[in-house]
């Protein structure tokens, strides 16, 4: 029977975790026998009893829980001292932002392991309960909008009220991929008047059907703006600044901006200017939903609201995070899913010849071996 382990996360401000006790149960059922670390779901509110319950063993120690493991589930990259106690040619499975936190992947590669990156997970049929990447945005996007109303000093909806009317506020949503498209369903249940923009043309239809208002340049290039994938493309930098020009322009009108651009390999692209922030209202906020990666907004820094001319630009990292619950269990039916490929007849697949850990597979032999990153 191959062992399953689930460790706390260890980096700073990570509240989810990678297996929840509803999962534990699933998991063993596919003929793991499942380890999780003392503690290990206390920031998602899952005591070790809930996980006990479901028939995993809970051990006091990650060291306990991963020198036994042959799979290995994880949020964030393991700790150094995670990696240590790895065995020998356990698979090691999470979200591992390999394009910009490379050195472990390196040491568990360096320590044997065979490294998949939830990140790389294909956007085929059969993989979407698979997709951690949308699982995690869509709450990411949530998310935003409830930070954004919390930090904006007045009230999202328009209220008529005996005393005079409290005008709706305006939210712009940049970027309808699955996080701006949650953020603007989310602002307009909250009563506000929402705009969005994107430059992938399939988003307008998108867009509009949650009752929001398209802003874009919709020229040739525009029209071709999208991979085959379903990922924007990068714009010239004529379209930018036609696409820049009309933007600033809108944002000058808006109360509330949030920013959800982010292209896989590559530095978030700045979408809203030093100059359209100064153009903004006193107690306008934005939400840089992409702060980790370098950020959509000029100024914006992670773990910070930084102020400039009455603006609020909000840089808070792992929203996901903030809802712990919900995102652990979201993303643990991912993993649920993905481990059910490494596992047949209560043994742990030798050969990964199913598309989707082709594609997902990062490391093995000692190796870095997905061709995005050989070539970085």
């Amino acid at each position: 029977m191959p062992v399953l382990a689930v460790t706390k996360e260890r980096r700073a401000g990570e509240t989810r975790v990678a297996v929840t006790p509803d999962a534990a149960k699933k998991l063993i059922a596919l003929g793991f026998e499942v380890l999780v670390e003392a503690g290990a779901g206390r920031g998602a509110s899952m005591p070790d009893a809930d996980y006990a319950a479901a028939g995993a063993k809970v051990v006091a120690t990650p060291a306990e829980a991963l020198s036994a493991a042959d799979l290995v589930l994880k949020v964030r990259a393991p700790a150094d001292e995670e990696i240590a106690a790895l065995k020998s040619g356990a698979i090691v499975v999470g979200l591992f932002n390999p394009f910009q936190d490379r050195e472990p992947v390196e040491d568990m590669a360096e320590k044997g392991a065979t490294v998949f990156a939830m990140e790389f997970v294909p956007r085929i049929t059969r993989a979407q309960v698979m997709d951690a990447l949308s699982s995690q945005a869509n709450l990411a996007g949530y998310r935003a909008v409830i930070e954004a109303a919390e930090v904006y000093g007045r009230a999202m909806p328009m209220m008529m009220t005996a005393a005079g009317t409290v005008a709706a506020a305006k939210v712009f949503v940049m970027g309808a991929g699955v996080a701006g498209l949650q953020a603007i369903a989310t602002a307009r249940r909250l009563g506000a008047v929402v705009t969005a923009t994107d430059v992938r043309p399939a988003a307008k239809e998108q867009v509009e059907s949650l009752g929001a208002k398209f802003v874009a340049v919709e020229d040739e290039e525009f029209k071709a703006a999208e991979t085959a994938s379903g990922y924007a493309k990068p714009m010239s930098e004529a379209y930018q600044e036609k696409q820049a020009a009309l933007v600033g322009e809108h944002i000058k009108k808006q109360d509330i901006v949030i920013t959800t651009a982010l292209i896989p390999g590559r530095m978030a692209p700045k979408l809203v200017s030093a100059e359209a922030v100064a153009s903004m209202k006193p107690g306008s906020v934005l939400i840089d939903l992409a702060v980790e990666q370098g950020g959509n907004v000029v100024g914006s820094k992670t773990g910070e609201i930084v102020e400039s001319g009455g603006v609020k630009i909000v840089g808070i990292p792992n929203l996901p995070g903030r809802i712990a619950a919900d995102s652990s269990a979201l993303y643990a039916r991912n993993l649920t899913a993905f481990a059910g490929l490494l596992v047949k007849d209560g043994a742990l697949v030798a050969e990964f010849d199913d598309e989707i850990l082709q594609a997902a597979l990062v490391a093995r032999g000692g190796q870095i071996v997905h061709q995005l990153l050989k070539a970085v």
